[in-house]
């Protein structure tokens, strides 16, 4: 791999990160307030907490910012345990839009998105249109990032060693660690997904490896949340521990049933 791609590799991420975060928080700025008062309001039956967990989480584009409120909210006692369990049960079911997105791979047409989005924001007075303009803007942005990883990623075919590192991690527990630790430190469980698609469509990564991945990128977003409630109350850091026992079980209770799948894709193919 040579510096020009390992530079290319860089600056797709930074992108790809920039344009989620550009996003995020035109979003949140668009419709942050009113879906704070819907998430306190809505959330005194579990169920329907689940289903606004699920709405807030796709709209804001991050389960850490939603589960991060809800220890907040928790902390402030303006939600009790019971009502933090089902937001988050949805801010995880949520949060897989973005992968969604990603997976449609919209990047020959995001300089539209960027150009629409600039226009915007730099040529539009009303503020609502603006933070329209940043939304759009970012989209753009994610999927301009994703382009320029995916041309680096290319050249990753041709080098020996890689293949062969990646070809090494055939253990579902270290592929939900390594997905656990780039996620913990990216901080974006969707970032995570969206570089696991790119190499997956690129040939880079097996198939039957990349459930685990995500698996540990599920676990991984916990890190914001445990982080957030350490200077909380008890029930905040216990609404946090939720999120966090949520994941691991989760991930867990999966893990043999993937390797079930993983023998029969293997016999199919």
């Amino acid at each position: 791999m040579s510096i020009t791609t390992f530079f290319m590799l860089l600056g797709g991420l930074g992108l790809f990160l920039f344009g989620m975060k550009l996003m995020s928080e035109g979003l949140e700025k668009a419709a942050g307030a009113k879906m704070r008062g819907i998430l306190e309001f809505f959330t005194k039956n579990r169920f329907i907490g689940m289903l606004v967990g699920i709405l807030f989480t796709a709209v804001v584009q991050s389960s850490s910012a939603t589960t991060v409120m809800v220890v907040s909210f928790v902390n402030s006692g303006l939600m009790n345990l019971l009502q933090a369990s089902g937001v988050i049960l949805g801010a995880n079911i949520g949060t897989t839009v973005t992968g969604q997105l990603i997976a449609f791979n919209l990047s020959d047409i995001a300089p539209l998105f960027v150009m629409a989005g600039v226009i915007m924001v730099m040529f539009c007075k009303k503020l609502s249109i603006k933070r329209a303009g940043e939304v759009v803007l970012g989209f753009g942005i994610l999927f301009m990032g994703l382009s320029i990883m995916g041309d680096a990623m290319t050249s990753f075919k041709e080098s020996p060693h890689i293949i062969e590192l990646l070809r090494t991690l055939r253990n579902p527990f270290a592929a939900i660690l390594v997905g656990f630790v780039i996620t913990a430190i990216l901080q974006s469980s969707s970032a995570t997904v969206g570089i696991v698609i790119l190499m997956a469509s690129q040939g880079l990564l097996a198939f039957t490896i990349c459930p685990f991945l995500i698996l540990g990128c599920n676990i991984g977003s916990c890190v914001s949340a445990l982080l957030a409630s350490l200077g909380g109350k008890k029930d905040a850091k216990r609404a946090a521990m939720i999120h966090f026992l949520f994941n691991v079980v989760v991930s867990s209770s999966f893990t043999q049933p993937f390797k079930d799948f993983k023998l029969f894709f293997n016999r199919l193919i």
